[in-house]
C-alpha cells in the first residue's frame, strides 16, 4: 500500500495545535482553566508528546501560561494584551494591503464580496463562527495576495487573542462595526484606489483594538423557568 503512510509528527503537533487553540478561542476552554496533556491526548487520540509541543507553541503565543511543576492554564483576556496584538496585525494587514490592492484581479475583489456577504448575514443572524470566518476570508485575499510570508505568520499568531475578545463581545450582544467599512474597503480595492484601501485598514483595526477598552456587560439574570 505504497498511498499509505505514517503521519509525521510535525502534523500531529500541528493538529494538536489548532484543536486546542480553536477550542481557547471559541471559549469552550475558559480562561483559568487548567490543561493536562494526558486529558487531551485522550481527547485527540494522540500520544502525549505532540499535545506537549502544542501547549509549548500556545504558551509562546499568549493563549496559555505555564508553571513548571505545577501548572498549565488559559490565560486570561487582557485588554494590554489585545491593544498589542491589535496593532501589530493592523500594522501587517495594512502592510499586505498596501502591497495587494495593485495585483488584485476580478476574481480576488469577487471573493471578497462574496465574504462579505456571509459575513453580513452571519452578523445579522448572530452566527459568530460564520462572521469570523468570513471575515478572516475577506482579509487574507489581501494578504495572500501581498505574497509576504512574514505578515501572513504574524496575523495567524497574533489574531487568536483578538478572536477571542470579539467572541466574547459578540457574545454579550455587541454589534459588529465592520460591515459598512468592508464594503468600503472592497470599492476601494475595485477601484484600485491603494490609499483609501489602506485607510479603511487601519480603521477596522482600530475598531478591534478598542474593544478592549469596553467594560464587560453584566451577566444575564438566570431564568425562572415561569412563561411570562
Amino acid at each position: 500500500m505504497e498511498a499509505i503512510r505514517p503521519v509525521s509528527r510535525t502534523l500531529l503537533r500541528d493538529r494538536a495545535y489548532l484543536a486546542i487553540r480553536d477550542a481557547i478561542v471559541a471559549g469552550e476552554i475558559e480562561p483559568g482553566a487548567v490543561v493536562r496533556d494526558a486529558e487531551f491526548a485522550e481527547l485527540l487520540g494522540l500520544s502525549r508528546a505532540p499535545v506537549r509541543e502544542a501547549f509549548s507553541r500556545l504558551v509562546d503565543e499568549g493563549l496559555l501560561e505555564s508553571k513548571p511543576q505545577s501548572y498549565t492554564r488559559v490565560t486570561p483576556v487582557v485588554a494590554a494584551d489585545v491593544r498589542d496584538a491589535a496593532a501589530v496585525v493592523g500594522a501587517m494587514h495594512e502592510l499586505a494591503t498596501r502591497v495587494a490592492v495593485p495585483r488584485l484581479f476580478a476574481a480576488d475583489v469577487e471573493t471578497m464580496r462574496s465574504a462579505n456577504e456571509r459575513f453580513a448575514a452571519a452578523v445579522h443572524a448572530g452566527d459568530v463562527d460564520a462572521a469570523l470566518d468570513a471575515d478572516d476570508e475577506l482579509h487574507d485575499v489581501l494578504v495572500r495576495v501581498s505574497g509576504n510570508r512574514a505578515a501572513a505568520a504574524t496575523v495567524a499568531r497574533y489574531t487568536p487573542l483578538i478572536r477571542r475578545l470579539e467572541r466574547r463581545r459578540f457574545g454579550e450582544g455587541g454589534n459588529c462595526r465592520s460591515a459598512g467599512l468592508h464594503d468600503r474597503l472592497i470599492d476601494a480595492c475595485a477601484a484600485g484606489d491603494t490609499d483609501e484601501a489602506v485607510t479603511v485598514t487601519a480603521e477596522i483595526w482600530r475598531g478591534l483594538a478598542a474593544l478592549a477598552d469596553e467594560p464587560d456587560r453584566p451577566e444575564a439574570p438566570p431564568a425562572t423557568g415561569v412563561d411570562q
